[in-house]
C-alpha cells in the first residue's frame, strides 16, 4: 500500500502511455499519447510551473513573502495558480478573452488575480502575445514581485528531460519518432534533447498552426489552436532541435480533436488532436510498424464553453 501524498504538487509527473487503437496510421505503426491530461490541472503545464517556481525558490529570485507574475493563455496560468495555492504565494496572472472561460475561472478559484488583455476577435495573434508580456513586465516591476516569464525561462527544460525519461521507460527504448506542438517550445526542445541523448535516430518533429507558420518561415497570423503558436520565433525554439516541422490548420486540429473523444474516447484540446495529425503524417515517413509518441497536452474539460467545441453538441436548454 503507498504512502498519501503529502500534497497535490506530488501527483505531477508520472503520467500513462496509452496506444490508439482506432486512429492509426495505414503502414501498422504505432502512435501512443503521453497522458499528460492526468496531472492535477488536467496539463502538460503542471511540470513547467512547478519547475519555474521550485527553481526560483530555490536560488533565491522568489523569497519567502513574495509574489508571482505571469502572463499566459490560461493553461500555465491555471498550472501556476495550483502551486501558488499550495505554496502560499499571491499570484498575479495576465491573460486574455481570447482564451476560454474555464481557465480563466479555474484560476480565480484557486486564488490568482487577473488582469484580461482585450484581443482581436478571440484569436490568437503576435500582437496579443505581445501585449500580455508588456503588462506582465509591468507588474513584474512591482517589490517582491517574482516574473516567471515562460518564453524566455530554461528552468522547465529539467522537467521535460524527467519527462522524456518516463517515456523512454514505458517504451522500453522502443520509440522512433516524438512529435510536440510549440508554445515556448519548452516541451518540444526538453524531450527532443532527452530522448536524442538516449538514441540520436529518434525523429524529433514540431508542431505549428498552419495560419501562423514562422518557424517554418511563413507570416504571421491568426489561429485558434490554445497554447501554441504565439506568432513570432519564441527564445527557447532551437532549429537543430528538430527534424521536422509540420504545420496543421485549426480545422484540421479541431476535426481531429472531435475524432479523438468519439473513436478513442480522448476528450483533449485543439493541441493535441494538431500533434496526432503530424504523429499520423510521420508514420507514413518511417519503416512500417515504428513507434512515435505524442503528448495529449490537457483535457477538453477546459474549452467546453467555447464555440467550436459548443458546435458539435447539440443539447440546449428549452426556452
Amino acid at each position: 500500500m503507498s504512502e498519501p501524498r503529502r500534497n497535490v504538487l506530488d501527483g505531477i509527473g508520472n503520467t500513462p502511455l496509452l496506444a490508439l487503437r482506432n486512429i492509426v496510421p495505414q503502414n501498422g505503426s504505432r502512435i501512443l499519447l503521453k497522458l499528460e491530461s492526468q496531472n492535477p490541472t488536467g496539463s502538460l503545464k503542471d511540470r513547467m510551473a512547478l519547475a519555474m517556481i521550485e527553481t526560483a525558490e530555490a536560488d533565491g529570485r522568489l523569497r519567502p513573502g513574495g509574489s508571482v507574475v505571469e502572463y499566459t493563455g490560461g493553461s500555465t496560468g491555471v498550472s501556476l495558480s495550483l502551486v501558488c495555492a499550495v505554496k502560499g504565494y499571491p499570484l498575479h496572472i495576465v491573460t486574455s478573452d481570447a482564451f476560454s472561460a474555464e481557465k480563466l475561472d479555474h484560476m480565480e478559484m484557486l486564488g490568482a488575480r487577473l488582469e484580461i488583455v482585450s484581443s482581436d476577435s478571440g484569436r490568437m495573434t503576435e500582437k496579443l502575445t505581445r501585449d500580455m508580456v508588456e503588462a506582465a513586465r509591468v507588474l513584474a516591476e512591482k517589490p517582491g514581485a517574482f516574473w516567471t516569464d515562460q518564453l524566455n525561462n530554461a528552468d522547465p527544460l529539467a522537467a521535460y528531460h524527467r519527462m522524456a525519461e518516463e517515456i523512454w521507460r514505458q517504451t522500453r527504448g522502443g520509440l522512433d519518432g516524438f512529435v510536440q506542438s510549440v508554445g515556448t517550445a519548452g516541451s518540444l526542445r526538453g524531450n527532443g534533447e532527452a530522448l536524442r541523448r538516449k538514441n540520436e535516430r529518434i525523429r524529433i518533429v514540431a508542431v505549428e498552426p498552419s495560419e501562423s507558420a514562422v518557424l517554418s518561415g511563413g507570416p504571421t497570423g491568426a489561429h485558434k489552436i490554445d497554447g501554441v503558436g504565439a506568432g513570432f520565433v519564441v527564445p527557447l525554439w532551437r532549429e537543430d532541435a528538430v527534424d521536422q516541422i509540420e504545420r496543421v490548420s485549426t480545422e484540421e486540429a479541431v476535426a481531429m480533436t472531435v475524432r479523438l473523444a468519439r473513436e478513442e474516447g480522448l476528450f483533449a484540446g485543439t493541441s493535441t488532436g494538431a500533434n496526432v495529425i503530424a504523429a499520423l503524417r510521420l508514420a507514413e515517413q518511417l519503416t512500417p510498424e515504428s513507434t512515435i509518441v505524442t503528448v495529449m497536452c490537457d483535457t477538453g474539460m477546459k474549452y467546453l464553453s467555447t464555440p467550436m467545441y459548443r458546435a458539435h453538441t447539440s443539447w440546449r436548454l428549452l426556452e
